[in-house]
């Protein structure tokens, strides 16, 4: 898609963390002509300008893809479900063949333009020094035993294969930090701590501890910052592959103890699982300990690609998105959608 008026553009996942900061972004663009929001639930008090919802679970076999597909220009692919942890069949249902579908949706449609949201959780594990930060040439293997992370790396060989398949498609992949921003604190408290964990307990006096745990260094980035990667990706006729996505500084106990005011203390990493592994096998937190052993070995990400070709750099620090949604998470804030309804615990 180039950057002439009368672009046409559907986004799958509109009513989540990322969908609903792209849809707003495209719906106030005036060089897009209109925007298909297309999502399992679709939403009743949200209607942005030139915004049409289509109710699809990418997820059923008969779900109608190609007719959503028709006449668009480009397609951002954001379907994705983190739940249920315990059902790798079910999410593996939504996550990898949904989107397999939507990739040959948009190929029988004849989309030129195909932007996938991956993620850093597709990388095979490397250095967590900012000195040494990867590229996009690092190994997509992501971190086996991890769900999350087998599905996207499972869908970077997908793509492989697609790219060589259709070569009238530009293929970009947007692989993005950990997504925070304000209206996503709610949906992300009932995704990772729980739906009765109380927001309140992110005041910072409530912490009598901050753990430090050896590798727990990760990078996050505002949503909106990702949002606007996806919409000049649009925009970047010879933008193609996969754009590193993250905001400095990067995140560990020593900067989350400075923002919080509280001390850190040294916690053994087989401790902390066990804590999360009896607590996930307990189904009484939602995030499984897979996931946590594949965010202590994930790689900080080098972004001078998506600098240099995309002319892109994230307007907030990590440190203004933690603040933001550590505020979401205390007030219980929401959006107008079905999964990013607001709910305050406690």
């Amino acid at each position: 898609m180039s950057s002439e008026a009368g672009s046409r553009v559907v986004v799958t996942g509109a009513t989540g963390n990322v969908g609903t900061s792209v849809v707003r972004l495209l719906s106030a663009d005036p060089e897009v002509e209109w925007v298909r929001g297309v999502a399992r639930r679709t939403p009743d008090g949200w209607a942005p300008a030139k915004t049409e919802w289509h109710a699809v679970d990418v997820a059923a076999e008969q779900a109608d893809l190609g007719e959503v597909c028709q006449g668009a220009t480009a397609v951002i692919h954001l379907a994705w479900a983190f739940q249920p942890t315990h059902d790798p069949a079910r999410t593996w249902q939504t996550n990898v063949l949904g989107s397999i579908r939507v990739f040959e949706a948009a190929a029988r449609a004849r989309v030129p333009v195909l932007v996938h949201a991956s993620s850093v959780g597709a990388y095979s594990p490397g250095p967590k020094d900012k000195d040494q930060a990867v590229d996009e040439s690092w190994p997509t293997h992501g971190w086996p035993d991890a769900a999350y992370c087998r599905e996207k790396a499972y869908l970077e060989r997908v793509l492989d294969s697609f790219e060589h398949e259709h070569t009238e498609t530009r293929v970009v992949r947007m692989r993005p930090a950990f997504l925070f921003k304000r209206e996503s604190a709610s949906e992300q408290r009932r995704i990772f701590g729980g739906r009765f964990l109380p927001g309140p307990l992110a005041r910072p006096e409530l912490l009598p501890f901050l753990p430090d745990i050896r590798g727990l260094r990760v990078q996050a980035l505002h949503t909106d910052d990702a949002a606007r990667a996806c919409l000049l990706a649009l925009r970047s006729p010879r933008a193609r592959g996969a754009f590193n996505l993250a905001a400095d500084p990067p995140v560990d106990a020593d900067l989350l103890g400075e923002m919080l005011g509280t001390r850190r203390v040294r916690l053994p990493r087989t401790g902390a699982r066990s804590a999360i592994a009896a607590a996930w096998g307990l189904h009484l937190l939602p995030a499984s300990p897979h996931l946590f052993d594949a965010v202590l070995r994930l790689p900080l990400m080098d972004c001078t690609r998506a600098h240099a070709q995309l002319g892109w750099r994230a307007e907030c620090t990590a440190t203004e998105v933690l603040q933001e949604f550590l505020d979401g998470l205390q007030h219980g804030a929401g959006a107008d959608t079905a999964p990013m309804q607001g709910r305050k615990v406690g």
